[in-house]
């Protein structure tokens, strides 16, 4: 009888370190940054991923740039002035932005509980010529 108990303990054991509210859930840990999608001479396509506590670095856009969010959420945009603005994201639409002003770097935070998740697509050379506010 006694193996018996040891084996139901081990189990038991394992049960209770895999299951909900174990330290590893077998996922690789999320990692805010970008991951290049395609490019070519007229766009730059990435997907960005921004999770909680964890901010994109200081970067800029020179050209305008449509984002699709995959994961809405709201984004706190913080410029190198220290400037702040907040921008929503809604899952499943899409929105269009301007190029960053000269000069200017930003960071983007996402102070929310979730992920924040869009694909960037930045236009590029050629495709410049007919974009609103382009050359």
């Amino acid at each position: 009888m006694k193996p018996i108990l040891t084996a139901t303990s081990t189990i038991a054991l394992l049960v209770a370190a895999c299951g909900p509210g174990a330290e590893s859930s077998g996922e690789p840990e999320q990692t805010t940054g970008r991951t290049p999608q395609f490019e070519n001479e007229y766009v730059e396509v990435w997907k960005s991923v921004i999770v909680p506590n964890q901010p994109l670095e200081m970067h800029r856009h020179d050209n305008p740039r449509a984002i699709i969010a995959l994961k809405g959420g709201t984004l706190t945009v913080v410029n190198d002035a220290g400037e702040r603005r907040d921008m929503t994201w809604e899952t499943g639409s899409a929105y269009w932005l301007e190029a960053d002003p000269p000069g200017e770097l930003h960071g983007d935070v996402n102070e929310g509980p979730e992920p924040v998740e869009v694909i960037v697509v930045q236009l590029r050379g050629p495709a410049m010529e007919s974009a609103p506010g382009g050359r």
